[in-house]
């Protein structure tokens, strides 16, 4: 995983269980699929965990679980699970704990207290699609109301009641190419969590077919369109864009075989270019190969004097090749190569 601070560390990522009572149609752990299931008690997972974090085979743990007895039952179980590595075992390090469907204000709360990150998968963008995908879930009342809980947490109680004085980050997840949704529906979801709901990031998962699940005969959907989701929320996210300035074609899909910003600004660049020495960060951002930290490079380098090649741009960690359709240097378009193959 890769925390906030851009260090990287190894995971224990797992399950307190791996029996389940719903039937979600793509899901290898849904109920009635004959394999054999394992659950372990917080204090086994626990202990487990210590042992591989002492013997340095893991530096941090990813808490998920299957759901027995209902949402609130399999939720205090993961928090448990928490406090005693907080608690008893006084471990500091990274716990990303996961939010059950129907979990109760409280126990998000106490999880917030605990962990360096929750989520809980939505996996649908809205009700229609969920139903299709997880039938026995509740779109608003099970998988939002946790989240917004988490929202309203983080915006009106004091920070040093979360864990190591602030509160955490919320993510979800979403799974792309088994029920039809269109990227637009995901984006559109995607940026009122943004928006709405200070959630850190949105995760997509293709959907791949599991032997002996309803789903089993469907297609996979394209590795292609997980990168380009990715792209587009990253632009919502990160970059300064609405949702209406995406790319999507008549379908409400994005380009299958262009990159969303490239899509965009081959129509609104190309004519237009952007003077590199005069822009401001927004529009800097705007550019084909230039994000938020080449954004401020060149910003620091234009207090030393002008940029007026591309060789410079490369010197700053720019990837000028597709950056040069759709920018000025010192009121010319930059020279460039034709690629022909």
């Amino acid at each position: 995983a890769i925390l906030p601070n851009g260090r990287r560390i190894t995971l224990l990522k797992t399950l307190l269980t791996s029996a389940c009572e719903r039937n979600c149609y793509y899901c290898p752990f849904r109920a009635g699929r004959d394999f054999r299931r394992a659950t372990l008690k917080p204090t086994e997972m626990a202990s487990a965990f210590m042992a591989f974090h002492r013997a340095g085979v893991v530096q941090g743990m990813f808490l998920s679980s299957g759901m027995r007895n209902g949402g609130i039952q399999t939720q205090d179980q993961l928090v448990a699970t928490a406090e005693i590595l907080r608690n008893k075992y006084r471990y500091p390090g990274y716990i990303h704990l996961k939010l059950m469907p129907g979990a109760e204000k409280g126990q998000v709360e106490a999880a917030m207290q605990l962990a360096d990150r929750v989520s809980i998968n939505l996996e649908a963008p809205n009700s229609e699609r969920l139903q299709r995908l997880a039938p026995t879930k509740v779109f608003i009342d099970e998988l939002m109301q946790p989240m917004k809980w988490a929202a309203e947490i983080r915006t009106s109680l004091p920070r040093h009641l979360g864990w190591k004085g602030r509160w955490l980050s919320i993510t979800t997840q979403f799974v792309v190419g088994a029920v039809g949704e269109s990227d637009l529906e995901l984006l559109s979801t995607t940026s009122h969590l943004y928006s709405n709901l200070s959630v850190s990031r949105a995760y997509y998962s293709i959907f791949h077919p599991v032997e002996d699940t309803p789903f089993e005969n469907l297609p996979a959907a394209p590795p292609e369109r997980e990168n380009h989701l990715y792209q587009a929320s990253f632009l919502l996210r990160d970059y300064g864009f609405d949702l209406e300035e995406l790319p999507f074609d008549m379908t409400g899909n994005l380009p299958e075989k262009m990159d969303p910003k490239t899509a965009w600004a081959q129509p609104h660049l190309a004519e237009h270019p952007v003077e590199i020495n005069q822009a401001e960060r927004s529009d800097l951002l705007r550019i084909p190969g230039i994000g938020p930290k080449s954004a401020d490079i060149i910003l620091a380098a234009r207090q030393k004097g002008k940029i007026i090649s591309l060789e410079e741009l490369n010197k700053l960690g720019i990837r000028a090749t597709r950056t040069s359709p759709f920018v000025l240097l010192n009121g010319k378009k930059p020279d460039r190569q034709l690629v022909f193959w």
